[in-house]
């Protein structure tokens, strides 16, 4: 049985995908408080918390973005936005409860939330014990869809690039909810598409390595034209296969740069993790094994 997700947006899944492999988990969703609004789901009700409901915006139909903190979620985030037809309100992603990171990416949560911070953006945080039966996962992902449907979502934005199996199953598991997917980068050749990231000013490191896919130098080198030079032929130019995952620091839409520094390079089943923190947080261990995290 598949997951409402996969690896590199928000929500993510417990199936094997293209050979590559992701944890079975559950979700929680958890109020969060930052700068930008939150979400709160308790019970049978659900509240948002941070959005504007009034001013120009206000006619046009509301989206969430899956959103990995990764390459694919920021560059689907920055083509909707200019496109103008519907309005993000939210970024949704999943983060490990134990690990307190977003999973297969390793990303800490203190940097998502910087993120949504530099993207003016309020957070809808899953958070995710793991191991957990699919039954309930997907039954804590239709009560997120069920308050995004509450708060008037028409969308939920995904940054798939070409894997037609994980398209098929988010159109799945949203038919009939009354909340449709938007697929903005859909098919776009990957090769122009990683150029197009950089051209946008798109900066972002790697943050996970699958070793059976490529060398585990890759980890930690930042996102660049040398980096795509260098991928070996058959590796995805944005890692659509799950080759590689990563996070971005800076982008479009971004209000400023996030401070980050290169921490610990772990290996863990098959993956290299590379961790990514804020100066501050140096000191602080990896943690938990990041693949048992939700994908992003």
């Amino acid at each position: 049985m598949r997951h409402f997700g996969h690896e590199r947006d928000g929500i993510s899944g417990g199936s094997s995908l293209n050979g590559f492999t992701y944890p079975a988990i559950c979700v929680v969703l958890r109020a969060r408080r930052h700068r930008s609004g939150g979400i709160q789901i308790g019970g049978s009700e659900a509240t948002i918390r941070g959005l504007d409901e009034t001013g120009p915006m206000a006619a046009r139909a509301k989206a969430w973005m899956s959103w990995s903190s990764g390459k694919d979620s920021t560059m689907a985030l920055d083509v909707v936005r200019s496109a103008g037809d519907v309005e993000i309100t939210a970024l949704l992603t999943t983060v490990n409860a134990d690990a307190d990171r977003v999973a297969m990416h390793a990303v800490r949560r203190s940097l998502l939330e910087a993120q949504a911070d530099r993207l003016g953006l309020p957070l809808v945080i899953v958070d995710i014990p793991s191991p957990c039966p699919n039954e309930v996962y997907e039954a804590r992902m239709a009560k997120a869809i069920a308050a995004a449907l509450a708060d008037g979502v028409a969308h939920v934005v995904f940054g798939d690039l070409f894997l037609r199996d994980v398209r098929a199953y988010r159109e799945e598991r949203l038919d009939g909810t009354g909340i449709s997917p938007i697929f903005p980068l859909w098919d776009r050749p990957t090769d122009v598409l990683a150029r197009e990231m950089l051209a946008s000013g798109l900066k972002a490191v790697i943050t996970c390595i699958d070793r059976a896919q490529l060398h585990s130098d890759f980890a930690g080198r930042h996102f660049d034209a040398e980096l795509l030079s260098e991928l070996p032929v058959g590796v995805d130019p944005c890692g659509e296969r799950g080759e590689f995952h990563t996070f971005v620091w800076d982008g479009p839409g971004f209000s400023s740069p996030l401070d980050i520094e290169i921490g610990q390079i772990v290996e863990r089943d098959g993956f290299v993790f590379c961790d990514v923190c804020e100066p501050e947080e140096m000191t602080t261990p990896l943690g938990s094994s990041p693949e048992h995290s939700p994908s992003a």
